[in-house]
């Protein structure tokens, strides 16, 4: 069966939109292309005749499947070995160009998501990402609309006062990235300090398959004392750092004799990385390979 408007099947269609959702709600590529493999193999099966409105279906299907997984995957967290951090995806230019794009998908804004309940976090995604009405999302989630205004409201407050600030200045970003490399790779201790902000923090998830530090870390000497050490270890000396955009944002991606190996974004405050959030958990890296970056809506 295709979609009578364009010849198209609509799932194919609407593939990188339901991605995006399931991506935004899961902080996941696994767990959001099993969402899709999931989400094909009903449509596959369902009365096409029966929809009226194929687009609102498969959202509705992706965004349920995701919120299934995603409370189960909340269980798991629990016993996550270190701090846990979203799967990073290399994205296209298209969406570093959209300030509001690119902060829905960042890491930071992944990072605040996990804060909120799954039912919020669908609703906040569902409105404020993707412009959906009340009424739209009170029937894909079968809720009465007043209860999915209100669940609405409250996400949208609990993210507010979380988001983080930070500068949005795209060159001075490729600057303070070029120079965190080359301190990095000379191991120059005093120039990667210089870089850090007073109040810095790194998280690290390793997920305890490699080497991580099991807890944040604080303040710039902490900081750049770990980098700078973890570094320096003989088994990384050929490794290679270059600029990236991932997750809509330009970061660092990391690769050791051509496999990716690690991924590192940052939020900038006053010229300075104020956050840092290093992951390396090789379960967590598919996304970072070039035939798989996505140019998400």
């Amino acid at each position: 069966m295709v979609d009578v408007r364009d010849g198209q099947d609509p799932y194919i269609e609407h593939r990188r939109l339901l991605f995006a959702t399931a991506y935004r709600m899961l902080g996941s590529v696994t767990d959001a292309e099993d969402v899709l493999q999931d989400t094909w193999l009903s449509w596959s099966t369902t009365d096409r005749d029966a929809v009226r409105h194929p687009k609102a279906y498969l959202v509705r299907t992706v965004t349920n499947l995701s919120l299934n997984r995603l409370t189960s995957a909340r269980a798991t967290r629990e016993t996550y070995v270190g701090p846990w951090l979203p799967e990073p995806l290399l994205t296209s230019p298209d969406i570093a160009a959209e300030a509001e794009l690119a902060d829905s998908v960042s890491t930071a804004m992944l990072v605040v998501l996990e804060t909120l309940s799954p039912v919020e976090r669908a609703v906040f995604l569902l409105r404020e990402v993707f412009g959906y009405s009340h009424a739209e999302i009170a029937e894909t989630l079968e809720r009465p609309e007043p209860t999915v205004r209100q669940i609405a409201r409250r996400a949208r407050e609990h993210v507010q006062a979380r988001r983080p600030r930070f500068d949005a200045d795209q060159t001075q970003r490729r600057r303070v990235t070029a120079q965190f490399i080359e301190a990095c790779a000379g191991g120059d201790l005093n120039a990667v300090m210089e870089l850090l902000a007073p109040k810095v923090t790194a998280w690290s998830d390793g997920g305890g398959k490699v080497t991580a530090a099991r807890r944040p870390l604080y303040g710039t000497d902490h900081v750049a004392r770990w980098i700078v050490g973890f570094l320096a270890k003989p088994e990384l000396a050929d490794l290679i750092m270059e600029p990236a955009l991932i997750n809509g944002e330009l970061g660092v991606l990391a690769t050791l004799g051509g496999d990716t190996v690690g991924a590192l974004s940052f939020d900038l405050v006053d010229g300075r990385i104020r956050n840092l959030r290093f992951q390396v958990n090789p379960e967590k890296l598919s996304g970072l390979t070039a035939d798989n970056s996505l140019a998400l809506p």
